[in-house]
């Protein structure tokens, strides 16, 4: 893989569900102490929450609140051109290789652009600096919603040094949705792709497709053995091991080698897969508490209880959203086929859900059924696509919706105050429910896209078609004794108006024909349709009955 995941709303990594807690760029210089990182310039900027890779080619740098990492730009122009476009978008920092970062030019452009600029030694490794990072960062994130499982984790990584130690190579251990959980601190002779794995805190979809593509996940998932992978296709040759509790996979250890192990290490290997298997069950244990947790507090908020809710939720303002047509069952990430129709079920939707969610980096999704639907509670600040927002959301059923046609979001008004979110959880509701009946369209919608629906919907929630008034009850049952069609013929008009053809289409009729029904329409009842309260009243009586 010769570089880093991409960020989009599909792609990012923030330390947590929350308002991302950062450093300021030297206090998170100094807490990995001397000798490895220095700060050049410091420009004060946005506090540091989170690492990622530049592509400079892509238009990649970062977003406020990164530390942008300058990987493999070495010479001057190219460090001005990276710091420039980093100033573009308010990023909190660049690091460059120390060489470069010194550059005079360098320098200069740093402060000309007020990016501040750290240092990298030139003998570290940048996925060294990436793990010590993720530790600081993680640490000041270290809020209720953070790293509940921390200790668990502390010992998965200590299990990965283990294993480091045991192959003489750079360690992974990844659950079975290919995302992070644990990484060795020798990363030093690790390929691009190991490094962008680490950093995005998940394999690349390149990798996915090239290692799919060569049965090694097909073999992962059946193999309770260590197996090797020979190199190819850009990917160092790695050692494979599969996490199993039983006969559950639970997920797996990648080594990056340069050659086949002995079978004494393999075996080695083997024994370890069954301690980590042990944390593994203990982190879901966690996991599975901490989701509970979280989805009774969501639905507590949403039901009226807001005491205490800004504690734990993230910035203002946020939008509830109901989320729909995710299926679990064979052969997609959704679970069925594409023409396989499944029948309702919100808690395996919303399983599905959330599993995407946390492989697109919402470590702590705001998800919960309430009233039998599946819901989620997002941020929706203009211009921010982390994890957890509405415009990151936007790709993520995007993807659902690729292998699952159906899946969709259905967002209620957005909101500032906690006690207005069951407002907007009502909104998501109607929205939904006319997206049902073909009243609103799309993967994805907000409320405020599908006003005119939800106004006209909740114009006919007050008319009884029982009891209806004025000249349309004499028009209908002429219709039913007659077999004449003046509901219709008078829905077409008021849809078209000042455009017989037009209407005439809709009807499938000539327009002449449409003329001549309109005059014996006057013949039956006595119909001002030159006045727009009538025409408005009509409109809505009709759309009642069905036109």
């Amino acid at each position: 893989m010769p570089s880093a995941p991409r960020r989009s709303h599909a792609a990012t990594t923030r330390t947590s569900s929350t308002t991302p807690v950062g450093l300021p760029v030297a206090q998170l210089v100094g807490a990995l102490g001397g000798g490895l990182l220095t700060v050049v310039v410091d420009a004060g900027g946005s506090p540091v929450d989170d690492v990622t890779l530049a592509e400079p080619a892509s238009g990649v740098f970062g977003q406020a609140g990164d530390l942008l990492l300058g990987v493999g730009v070495e010479r001057p122009t190219e460090a001005a051109a990276l710091l420039e476009g980093a100033a573009a978008v308010g990023t909190g920092a660049v690091v460059l290789r120390r060489s470069a970062a010194r550059h005079q030019q360098v320098r200069a452009a740093a402060t000309r652009f007020g990016v501040s600029l750290v240092a990298l030694a030139d003998h570290a490794s940048w996925a060294h600096v990436v793990w010590l990072l993720r530790g600081v960062l993680d640490r000041a994130a270290s809020g209720p919603a953070v790293r509940a499982e921390g200790p668990v984790l502390d010992e998965l990584f200590a299990l990965a040094d283990a294993c480091a130690a045991l192959v003489e190579a750079p360690i992974t251990i990844e659950d079975t949705q290919s995302r992070v959980l644990a990484y060795s601190s020798t990363q030093d002779v690790a390929d691009p792709a190991r490094v962008s794995t680490i950093v995005g805190r998940r394999v690349p979809d390149e990798v996915i497709a090239n290692l799919r593509g060569r049965g090694v996940f097909r073999r992962l998932a059946r193999s309770d053995e260590p197996f090797f992978v020979p190199a190819g296709r850009g990917l160092r040759a790695r050692v494979v091991v599969p996490v199993r509790a039983g006969t559950e996979w639970l997920g797996s250890i990648w080594a990056v080698v340069d050659e086949e192990p002995a079978d004494a290490v393999m075996g080695s290997l083997a024994q370890t897969a069954s301690v980590v298997a042990l944390h593994l069950l203990r982190m879901r244990s966690q996991a599975d508490l901490a989701r509970r947790v979280s989805a009774d507090r969501l639905r507590a908020l949403l039901s009226g209880d807001t005491l205490d809710a800004e504690g734990w939720l993230p910035t203002p303002p946020w939008r509830v959203v109901v989320l729909a047509g995710a299926h679990r069952g064979d052969g997609t990430p959704g679970g069925r086929g594409r023409d396989t129709p499944a029948p309702r079920d919100p808690e395996r939707e919303l399983d599905v859900w959330e599993s995407v969610a946390r492989r697109r980096s919402w470590r702590q999704p705001l998800l919960a059924i309430f009233d039998g639907v599946a819901l989620g509670l997002v941020r929706d600040a203009p211009g921010d696509a982390s994890a957890g927002t509405w415009e990151w959301l936007l790709g993520v059923v995007d993807e659902v919706a690729g292998v699952t046609p159906g899946a969709t979001a259905s967002a209620g008004g957005r909101v500032s105050r906690a006690v207005d979110l069951d407002r907007s959880r009502r909104e998501a509701t109607e929205v939904q429910r006319l997206r049902t009946i073909g009243r609103v369209t799309g993967t994805s919608a907000t409320v405020e896209e599908a006003w005119a629906a939800v106004t006209n919907a909740r114009a006919l929630g007050g008319i009884w078609t029982e009891e209806l008034l004025g000249p349309i009850t004499t028009l209908r049952d002429h219709d039913e004794a007659h077999q004449t069609a003046y509901l219709e013929t008078v829905a077409a008009w008021l849809d078209h108006p000042g455009e017989p053809r037009e209407a005439a289409a809709r009807l499938h009729v000539h327009p002449n024909t449409l003329r001549y029904r309109m005059q014996r329409l006057s013949d039956v009842v006595d119909l001002d349709l030159h006045d727009p309260e009538t025409r408005l009243a009509l409109r809505l009586q009709l759309r009642a009955l069905g036109h």
